[in-house]
């Protein structure tokens, strides 16, 4: 079974996507600023129940409760980051949010380990006895103990397969398993918290800290469990079509019903589950690598791994879970930007298969006529994918585009230096510009782009790293 995915219509001026719906948006700002707020009146907790402190040993021991407090609080914060609330995807974006999530996941660990070590190390100092044995009380003689620690020997697993070193050699789906344990890890600490946590003793608090382990546990199911099995009832989501399009890359199609209600734009995400054998374990991210058209989504995807292997077995009538679609990285900023407002000028940056959201976006992100010029690195000619879709719109659009072919150890391919950015775009500080691409070549891009002139509000990217 083939499918020819429909241009969308043409006009004089271009593709005329339409207007976004208006939406509630949590900015980066605003979430920071309620993360903040929420880190000092969990010190308050400790400071209300505190009336003095003294010597050393005291000293130690109330280290080690702020510790805890603020490691039982930033496991709350880290849930949240990656609760899947449309609010925070779309506002902050998903890729800042899940470096948000790995910088915060890094501090639990190490409020985690500090607590630890201040509340032995305390407790040996009042006791006049050395950590060793303090330790070895404190495990046999309180069972909630044991359970911390197991709790903190699941944070240290995931925080090491979490390290880049780690991360870059485990399939994701070996990692996002791995991951599944922190779950059992926030139960068991949660437990210890009630059981000996000293400012924990009021009913009024436990009341307090048990509902927002219970909204942050609500959230993570309602949107991570219950709407994409609701959006797999209400819309049917089923694979159309696997297509081609060269060595190691290939489109997948999937229909349903009604979904238009699932407002996606391009350049957005959904993390796919095609509920096969060898798929149905794993939800893994792709991009829309085309606007939606009426009942259809599609996405194109390098064949890499396990998973992307996997895809071109589908067969058409797969039934697909999908949740989302996530992230900020749609022509809202084209839109809402003083620069994108004043000029109507877009660059669109896409190196290797971050062209997909890139010729997404390319298709309908409002721009002047002749506004928009698209900059397409590749290793060599037969890696441009979606080639001839990307001529099409150039055409219809009166958009510029630069293939740059090459290794990225070869002068002029890999690396775009500012003096070669202004030669292809010489108005280029007049742009937004959008990159997608390999984390480690996009930064370089940023930082060449800021050289060359472009505000750093002007730039926008996605991530592709896990």
């Amino acid at each position: 079974m083939s499918t020819t995915l429909r241009h969308p219509r043409a006009t004089p001026t271009g593709f005329a996507p339409a207007p976004p719906r208006r939406r509630l948006l949590v900015t980066p700002n605003m979430a920071l600023a309620v993360i903040a707020v929420g880190g000092v009146a969990v010190l308050g907790l400790w400071w209300q129940d505190t009336n003095f402190v003294y010597g050393l040993g005291g000293w130690l021991t109330n280290a080690g409760r702020i510790t805890g407090l603020a490691a039982g609080y930033a496991i709350l914060v880290v849930l949240s980051l990656m609760a899947r609330v449309p609010a925070l995807e779309r506002g902050v974006g998903a890729d800042r949010l899940a470096r948000w999530h790995a910088a915060g996941g890094r501090y639990t660990v190490g409020l985690a380990v500090a607590h630890t070590l201040l509340i032995i190390w305390g407790y040996a100092v009042t006791a006049h006895t050395d950590v060793i044995s303090q330790t070895k009380t404190l495990e046999l003689t309180y069972p909630d103990v044991l359970m911390a620690t197991v709790a903190l020997g699941l944070f240290l697993l995931i925080g090491v397969t979490s390290a880049r070193a780690a991360r870059t050699r485990m399939r994701y789906e070996t990692w996002h398993l791995v991951h599944l344990y922190t779950y059992l890890a926030v139960g068991l600490a949660f437990s210890h918290q009630f059981a000996t946590g000293a400012d924990f003793t009021d009913t009024r608090v436990q009341v307090l800290w048990a509902g927002f382990y219970t909204a942050v546990g609500t959230l993570l199911v309602w949107f991570r469990v219950i709407t994409p099995l609701r959006n797999l009832s209400r819309h049917t989501l089923r694979v159309l079509a696997v297509v081609p399009h060269g060595p190691g890359v290939l489109s997948v199609v999937v229909g349903g019903r009604n979904l238009p209600r699932l407002d996606a734009e391009p350049g957005q995400f959904f993390r796919w589950r095609f509920l096969t054998r060898e798929l149905w374990g794993a939800a893994n991210p792709y991009s829309l690598s085309a606007a939606p058209r009426g009942d259809q989504l599609r996405i194109t995807v390098k064949i890499a791994g396990a998973h992307s292997h996997a895809l071109a077995r589908l067969r058409p009538g797969t039934r697909v879970l999908a949740e989302g679609p996530y992230g900020a990285f749609t022509g809202d900023h084209a839109r809402r930007s003083r620069v994108g407002r004043r000029t109507g000028k877009v660059l669109l940056i896409g190196v290797g298969i971050g062209i997909t959201p890139i010729r997404a976006l390319f298709e309908t992100i409002p721009a002047a006529p002749g506004g928009i010029t698209l900059l397409y690195r590749a290793r060599q000619g037969s890696d441009l994918v979606l080639r001839d879709e990307i001529e099409h719109i150039a055409a219809v659009r009166g958009a510029r585009v630069h293939y740059l072919l090459g290794s990225r150890t070869r002068a002029g391919a890999g690396h775009l230096a500012p003096a070669q950015l202004l030669r292809l775009v010489p108005d280029l500080t007049e742009h937004e510009v959008y990159l997608c691409g390999p984390d480690e070549l996009i930064g370089e891009l940023a930082r060449d782009l800021r050289k060359a002139g472009v505000g750093r509000a002007a730039i926008h990217f996605e991530s592709f790293t896990f």
